[in-house]
């Protein structure tokens, strides 16, 4: 049996046209009005992924992902959040969020992004370890280390570190970044990509690994290998 999309949404209307129509594509799905549900369940529940409303009643969503990304690491996290509410995406993808989709959207969209991060979380990596210089990335157990510092990746963090490790010295698009990274072919625009890469050096800088995302202008990045 195919595991559940758990979503998490207060608005009732809304999130019954969000089930109906999900479940017409074939999937399952699991509903809850709060975060304090959503956690209960997922003591029971292992979905497929997570889709949160960041303005809940009680918890809101950033926390809930929060929480979701200490206990459950690996589960996809998508949050939905309003057109303008920029403060709620940025600290909903500091939380751990995976991807975030701006109300109101077309269904198709929320498909699309729903079919990409499902796709992502079943790719098997090719590599154990990827290394460059002190910084080591373990492809199987997710982990980063600096030297002897452990970096704290969310899952999208460590997906996009890994991609670049892994094609050294090359300018990469932002189209493809996204292709391969979130697992669709389309740029919205949005400062998704850059939020992402300034996330990724301030960790790396802290860590005592700085300087390794380039920016290539006009064209997306480029990952540079430590010299010797």
């Amino acid at each position: 049996m195919p595991r559940p999309i758990l979503l998490v949404e207060d608005e009732i209307a809304m999130a019954a046209l969000l089930r109906q129509g999900l479940e017409e594509e074939g999937y399952a799905v699991e509903w809850v009005l709060t975060g304090e549900e959503a956690l209960a369940r997922l003591e029971h529940l292992e979905p497929a992924l997570l889709v949160l409303d960041v303005r809940l009643p009680g918890m809101d969503g950033v926390e809930v992902c929060r929480q979701v990304r200490q206990r459950w690491p690996d589960l996809p996290v998508l949050m939905l959040t309003a057109l303008d509410d920029v403060e709620n995406r940025v600290r909903g993808l500091r939380a751990g969020a995976d991807d975030y989709l701006p109300k109101p959207f077309a269904f198709e969209e929320l498909l699309a992004r729903i079919e990409a991060l499902l796709r992502r979380s079943k790719r098997q990596p090719t590599r154990h370890l990827l290394r460059n210089g002190p910084l080591t990335l373990d492809l199987n157990a997710r982990t980063a280390t600096c030297g002897e510092r452990t970096l704290s990746l969310t899952p999208r963090e460590f997906d996009l570190l890994a991609y670049l490790m892994q094609h050294p010295r090359r300018a990469i698009s932002r189209l493809q970044i996204y292709r391969e990274v979130w697992g669709h072919d389309f740029d919205h625009g949005t400062s998704l990509l850059e939020v992402y890469i300034s996330y990724l050096r301030r960790k790396l800088q802290e860590a005592g690994c700085p300087g390794y995302i380039a920016t290539v202008r006009g064209v997306g990045y480029r990952y540079e290998p430590a010299e010797g």
